[in-house]
């Protein structure tokens, strides 16, 4: 099969106009503990939130649908299909479009990033089944990635981590040229900025939806922090630098936006937490943010809506989804509409 590239597909970004999300209800009782009912009111939350602007699919095991239905309600629509957990943005197709109607999804290889976890063939699985279900032509690429490590200003850049998508235990066999060229077949990028390391303990080995992302072409959010105790420093330095220093597939240089991140906090482990208010999620005139209890909540929602004056912002509890690996951002996904913008 042709490679999507090659008839002219590319991923939009997250401000195309979306035909629905897709999110997936949480179940691994390894990673929730006891924690598993607070994170699936979390998603329920985030789900009803997003619903406010645009369809919302829920994916869940056959067994949680009814729960899906009762915690989410009317406005969100249960698809039972096999789950392992509930990472949709990771285990998801990457959908593309050629501009023209066509809509197609690009289905990475998936591996628990880097293998962190036993069990993942159901998740593995479900981009295809998803697809499958709702009739678009599926791609199957071949290479490990997770959606959450990329991001796209939909005219050819493409956002990723050396962290991440360098790292032994995805693609030990790749080099970046080779990786890059993966990315430009499957979709349509050719343009890369790579950042470098991601938040400290950040299960995802560093994905690039905690650290920055377009809100627009040219203009790119970018966490940061003013502590120079704090263990996030140097990294987050060297990626402002790094941004600072980029041109867009364009030419441009790149508007950076700082965002403070919130203060540390530990698990019940001792761990440190991924949290991110980069990690939000665009709907059709609206974003849906995470709150985290935290002085820098407020300034975090001044500074998104000013960047996106023409959507209506949602803060919502993140808390209890951060503590399984990621957040907003990571559990959702949108599917765009096929008809150009």
């Amino acid at each position: 099969m042709r490679r999507p590239a090659e008839d002219g597909y590319y991923m939009p970004g997250e401000w195309h106009p979306h035909k629905r999300c897709w999110m997936a209800w949480p179940c691994r009782t390894e990673l929730w503990g006891d924690g598993l009912d607070a994170a699936r009111e979390a998603y329920a939350t985030v789900a009803k939130a997003i619903a406010e602007f645009e369809p919302v699919t829920m994916v869940a095991n056959p067994d949680d649908v009814a729960e899906v239905s009762l915690r989410c309600g009317s406005g969100v629509a249960a698809l039972p299909l096999a789950l392992d957990d509930s990472w949709m943005r990771d285990i998801g197709p990457s959908f593309v479009i050629d501009g023209k109607g066509g809509l197609a999804g690009t289905d990475w290889r998936f591996n628990a990033w880097g293998g962190k976890y036993d069990t993942y063939d159901k998740d593995a699985a479900l981009a295809q089944a998803r697809l499958n279900h709702t009739g678009i032509t599926r791609h199957a690429a071949p290479l490990v990635l997770e959606g959450g490590s990329i991001h796209v200003d939909g005219e050819g850049t493409l956002l990723t981590s050396e962290q991440c998508l360098l790292n032994p235990n995805r693609n030990p066999n790749l080099t970046p040229k080779e990786i890059e060229e993966h990315l430009s077949a499957y979709l349509g990028a050719h343009s890369f900025i790579w950042l470098g390391q991601g938040l400290v303990d950040d299960e995802t080995d560093g994905h690039i939806d905690n650290l920055a992302c377009f809100a627009r072409p040219g203009v790119v959010l970018a966490l940061t922090t003013k502590d120079t105790a704090d263990a996030n420093y140097a990294a987050l330095q060297d990626n402002l630098q790094r941004l600072r220093a980029a041109r867009d597939a364009k030419g441009r240089e790149l508007e950076v936006v700082e965002i403070e991140q919130p203060a540390a906090a530990t698990d019940s482990e001792g761990r440190r937490i991924a949290r991110s208010y980069i990690n939000f999620y665009i709907a059709n005139g609206g974003i849906v943010m995470p709150e985290f209890e935290d002085p820098k909540d407020d300034a975090a929602f001044a500074t998104i809506t000013k960047c996106f004056p023409d959507r209506v912002v949602r803060q919502v509890p993140a808390s209890d989804i951060v503590v399984g690996g990621g957040g907003i951002h990571c559990i959702t996904q949108q599917q765009p509409e096929a008809e150009p913008a």
